[in-house]
């Protein structure tokens, strides 16, 4: 049986990004409401408002390095709507891109903490409510939980943290009714992407988006999810091709590593980075 999303609340972390915003409309084209969250008060504000009022859509300013924030704009929107049926931390950022030799302490940090922690915290403030209606956790993870890119450490790390962290909560909350979802997608083009798209080292590094790096469509990320939010799955690839990556980790990680990334691009990607130092290529799974 299929998860109706009519009438149902759902809580989008990062609303206002790329996979954020067309979720968001893909959602209420299914006349879910939808309580949307994100740093810029304004910006989330006038989103619910284009998406038709506070009485399907409202918004609430919250960052995921707050958990103090996060309950809050849980607490408030579970008030406003009377409930919270699905929470998709959807909130990240892409890393700096470039060898540990030039990875600085503090960048390390801020991905780890808004695309790793952001995630714990925003399930610890929805829980509760989730629980309530036996709903569903949904993270917007990566590709990168299971093919781990060089020059991309702090990325790969904080999104197979993601699929780890799912995994485990899934059973803990089984007995609960409650589902949890780890969501996978491949690249697919951002306003954040564009600024990968210029970078030589991130191009060198993921054969110019060709072949196993190859984009796909955004349309086909979000439809992605909302079946896989229907059919409450365990984890989402896409696009669906792609799942031999889940099945099959280290296998996978065996042939990528030994044909997707050769030792020559390793070596080329590294030295354009100390070539151009401010180079700092940005994911596509950076929602």
């Amino acid at each position: 049986m299929k998860y109706e999303f009519a009438d149902r609340t759902f809580v989008i972390t990062g609303a206002t990004g790329g996979l954020g915003n067309a979720l968001a409309t893909a959602l209420r084209a299914r006349n879910a409401r939808l309580a949307l969250l994100d740093l810029n008060a304004d910006a989330v504000a006038a989103q619910a408002e284009r998406l038709g009022g506070s009485t399907v859509a409202r918004g609430w300013p919250a960052d995921v390095r707050r958990l103090d924030e996060l309950q809050k704009a849980m607490r408030e929107a579970a008030e406003h709507f009377g409930r919270l049926d699905v929470v998709i931390a959807g909130a990240g950022i892409g890393s700096i891109f470039g060898p540990l030799s030039m990875t600085e302490e503090q960048d390390w940090e801020r991905t780890i903490d808004i695309d790793l922690n952001g995630v714990w915290r925003t399930f610890k403030a929805a829980a509760p409510y989730v629980q309530q209606q036996r709903g569903q956790l949904v993270a917007i993870a990566s590709m990168a939980s299971f093919i781990h890119s060089p020059l991309h450490g702090s990325y790969t790390a904080s999104k197979a943290g993601v699929w780890a962290l799912c995994n485990s909560l899934r059973v803990e909350f089984r007995h609960l009714g409650v589902s949890v979802t780890s969501v996978h997608p491949t690249f697919f083009l951002t306003p954040m992407v564009e600024e990968a798209l210029a970078e030589p080292p991130t191009l060198r590094v993921w054969n110019n988006f060709t072949g196993l790096f190859e984009m796909i469509p955004m349309d086909s990320v979000v439809q992605d999810i909302l079946t896989g939010i229907e059919r409450r799955s365990a984890q989402v690839v896409s696009p669906r091709s792609r799942r031999f990556a889940a099945w099959a980790p280290g296998l996978v990680r065996l042939f990528v590593e030994r044909f997707g990334f050769a030792d020559s691009t390793v070596r080329d990607a590294i030295r354009l980075c100390e070539q151009s130092p401010r180079a700092s290529g940005v994911s596509s799974l950076a929602k």
